[in-house]
């Protein structure tokens, strides 16, 4: 929201934005692009053209951030369809129609109760009390919470969780903002902690069910929630010790202990009242959703029927609601349901399928991917997570960056020959890992919101540990696959 007495600037601004937008927009669609790729690939069609100026068009918006981003999705939705791309009903079909829609709102629905019952806090606190009072342990800590609890629940919800818990223990030190390199590394360890867990399992990111969705509605290839955790789980975990050091190295906190003991933390603990019957039930809950999560290909073969993923968290979640289950209504948990966030993504994959079936996606891929396709496959996602990387210092949505990098990598795989998994989980998960930027990311937004580091504290550690993610995904990712595919 502008400050007051900007409101006409900022209007003014916005108009400029959607003015650009729509010239470039008309630019694309007039100015003969080349016909042919540097490949033996077809040539771009009409319809792909009208696609790729819809893309930019989206782009533009999506970067200043002149609308909501779902709203940005909305409208390229209907330029697709006056454009004659396809029909507005085909276009809709494949995004609104899909059940990734009702995963989010069966993870979101979950993320709420953990976060309203107060589970989220007491089992934060749980950890906190066991890692004692060693400054470069606290923050490693909070790294480790933070991936471990958003491998299954909102990472803005968990970065809101950790963000004031930091923010306490900071102000009971005396601790300055920006002066503090403790309180550096510790707010931005409590944004990249969620981050990093966000890739672990499908649950984990948005990207994740936009990739799942993608590689099945274009590449026919059902990827399940244990061998997405297969790929995404090595990755999470191999990345929590080269953050903590990078912060740590950058950082270097300039007191080595709390001046609160182990035991004063075990205290706060022990003063918390019982589990209550929300926190049993969401306990309970998420429990069974993890099991089933894990056990669907068995369960499958029992009852002789497919079983995805959001088939089990919908029916879960909603044994929250059963009367004297959890004592909270609906419109409780309502108030901490991201629904723009739903809308992007359908929108999302309604723009991705599109664009793949337009042949846009397949001339992309072999214009900016063609030289690449005879790569190692370790260089090959080594400089494929770098190249999403880049694109997310100016797409502030991780969402939007899967929608716009999925469906390219996917073409690419095809038209290559290369293997689809390796080619495209690679882009899947650097989605989701937002190191560089603060407005990459509503969980960077929410820990810098504490005022205790900069925009370029954040980036001069976000570029070290790109570089870091992208050589571990490489290695990761390629042996795993080598292994199991």
């Amino acid at each position: 929201m502008p400050p007051a007495g900007t409101n006409k600037q900022y209007d003014t601004r916005k108009l400029v934005f959607l003015a650009a937008a729509i010239v470039v927009l008309i630019a694309i669609t007039l100015i003969p692009l080349p016909t042919t790729p540097p490949s033996h690939a077809a040539p771009l069609t009409r319809s792909g053209k009208l696609a790729l100026a819809v893309l930019a068009f989206a782009l533009v918006l999506w970067i200043t951030e002149t609308f909501p981003f779902h709203i940005t999705g909305f409208l390229a939705i209907g330029l697709l369809a006056i454009f004659r791309v396809d029909s507005f009903r085909s276009i809709v079909a494949v995004g609104f129609g899909n059940d990734v829609a009702l995963f989010m709102v069966g993870v979101l629905i979950l993320s709420a109760f953990v976060n309203q019952s107060g589970l989220g806090k007491r089992a934060t606190l749980f950890l906190l009390a066991k890692i004692g009072n060693r400054t470069r342990v606290v923050v490693l800590g909070f790294l480790v919470v933070g991936a471990v609890f958003s491998m299954w629940l909102s990472n803005m919800a968990m970065a809101a969780i950790l963000m004031p818990l930091a923010r306490e223990i900071l102000k009971e030190e005396g601790l300055k903002p920006l002066q503090s390199n403790f309180g550096k590394a510790l707010l931005i360890a409590c944004g990249w902690g969620p981050s990093i867990g966000g890739i672990g399992t499908p649950a984990g990111a948005g990207p994740n069910p936009i990739a799942i969705g993608f590689l099945a509605d274009l590449a026919g290839f059902r990827l399940s929630f244990p061998m997405w955790t297969l790929f995404g789980l090595p990755f999470c975990l191999a990345l929590i010790v080269p953050a903590w050091l990078i912060l740590i190295l950058l950082f270097p906190p300039e007191q080595a202990v709390l001046s609160r003991s182990r035991e004063e933390f075990r205290r706060d603990y022990a003063k918390l009242p019982p589990m209550g019957r929300s926190e049993t039930a969401t306990v309970v809950i998420f429990l069974l959703t993890v099991v089933l999560w894990l056990s669907a290909g068995v369960l499958e073969r029992w009852l002789q029927i497919r079983i995805p993923i959001s088939m089990t968290v919908i029916l879960t979640s909603s044994l929250f609601f059963i009367p004297s289950i959890s004592g909270m209504r609906w419109r409780q948990i309502e108030k901490d349901m991201s629904w723009g966030s739903i809308l992007l993504v359908l929108a999302g994959i309604s723009m991705g399928v599109t664009l793949h079936r337009s042949g846009a996606a397949s001339w992309l891929s072999q214009n900016l991917l063609g030289g690449l396709a005879h790569l190692h496959p370790i260089l090959l996602i080594f400089l494929t997570v770098l190249l999403v990387s880049a694109l997310k210092v100016v797409l502030s949505s991780n969402s939007v960056s899967a929608t716009i990098t999925v469906p390219i990598m996917i073409s690419f795989a095809l038209q290559g020959d290369l293997p689809i998994l390796q080619t495209v989980l690679p882009a899947a998960i650097t989605s989701s890992l937002s190191f560089i930027l603060v407005t990459s990311a509503p969980t960077n937004v929410i820990t810098y919101a504490a005022g205790y580091y900069s925009i370029w504290d954040m980036a001069k550690a976000g570029i070290l540990l790109t570089i870091v993610a992208a050589a571990i995904g490489a290695l990761s990712i390629f042996g795993i696959h080598s292994l199991v595919m």
